[in-house]
């Protein structure tokens, strides 16, 4: 069965990724021994968690339109596998290499790319009544992070 998405089903998703994303700076965090760069991923798990707030302004800004229900579900049994589906894409169980800071730089970068394609992906199951244009800003946030990253990447010495 095919099953069209709405914009309000999309942000719950992507406040889902952010406190995975959180999660997963916090477990980097408290598994490397430099402290800079501890600080670091702690910055970048509360950057997660601010990107949980803005997707939570921005699904609260929604159109009713935008949050219509694209299939009878009595039991809420859709929010269970838009859960699922949040928690199985991007930062689940990822391996993180604590290594260097350019090696969990690099996952992380990683990590947030696939969260990109993830949401580009979304945007065809979000018909355009539905509210497919709000995917783009969730989009350009996640641009912000690979950005950061890439910028602290480039300033790691060798």
């Amino acid at each position: 069965m095919m099953y069209d998405f709405n914009a309000d089903d999309v942000f719950e998703m992507a406040q889902q990724l952010e406190r995975n994303g959180a999660q997963f700076y916090r477990t980097a965090a408290d598994a490397i021994s430099d402290p800079g760069a501890g600080a670091l991923l702690v910055k970048l798990a509360d950057m997660e968690d601010e990107h949980e707030k803005i997707f939570a302004r921005m699904r609260s800004r929604l159109a009713a339109s935008e949050k219509a229900q694209t299939v009878f579900d009595p039991e809420g049994e859709a929010v269970d596998y838009l859960k699922a589906l949040a928690d199985t894409r991007v930062f689940f169980e990822k391996r993180i290499d604590t290594s260097s800071m350019q090696a969990l730089l690099k996952d992380a970068i990683a990590a947030e790319k696939d969260s990109i394609v993830f949401y580009l992906g979304m945007r065809d199951a979000v018909p355009e009544e539905l509210g497919r244009r709000h995917l783009d800003d969730i989009i350009k946030e996640e641009m912000g992070h690979i950005r950061l990253l890439s910028k602290e990447l480039a300033g790691q010495k060798p």
